[in-house]
């Protein structure tokens, strides 16, 4: 158990409080290209099963974990992306670091030796969240895509398994 939280799987249940962080980190601009969030079906269908970890308090939701593979190319079963979301109120308490090291967790059950990560470099927690957990940027992919207008850079990050993988 951690201080003022707990750490557990992420349950269908849980997806309209989920939901609402994700949408609080798109409303942000500097945590995804997306506009909106998905549906329950559609987030289910993408994210993988077993790597899906919540942060929660008597509060309620505080933030969550998951993975989507990044290919279905069996060559690449072991590597996927890496999704981490707290809630507005909840940062700055060890809620990230928590939910990062639970799914790195998870992934290495899961068999997984890589675990990669696109963080805009505006968003420095982020960027220092991953790179505490391990990440390292491997490159920039410079305008990859435009938002609001504006093209944006987004930094690529890496996380090797010391556990899986060899």
């Amino acid at each position: 158990m951690t201080p003022g939280f707990e750490i557990g799987p992420l349950e269908p249940a849980d997806w309209d409080a989920a939901r609402a962080i994700y949408l609080e980190g798109i409303a942000t601009g500097n945590a995804t290209f997306e506009k909106a969030a998905p549906d329950w079906e559609k987030w289910d269908r993408e994210h993988l099963r077993a790597c899906r970890v919540a942060a929660r308090s008597a509060d309620g939701l505080l933030g969550w974990a998951a993975l989507v593979p990044v290919s279905g190319r069996c060559v690449y079963a072991g590597v996927a992306e890496a999704s981490i979301y707290v809630a507005e109120r909840a940062r700055r308490r060890g809620v990230g670091r928590a939910l990062i090291e639970a799914l790195i967790a998870a992934s290495e059950r899961e068999g997984i030796w890589t675990l990669q990560a696109g963080v805009f470099p505006e968003n420095t927690a982020s960027l220092g969240l991953c790179q505490a957990a391990g990440f390292r940027v491997v490159g920039m992919r410079e305008r990859l895509g435009a938002m609001n207008g504006r093209w944006r850079d987004v930094a690529l990050l890496e996380r090797r398994s010391a556990v899986v993988g060899g």
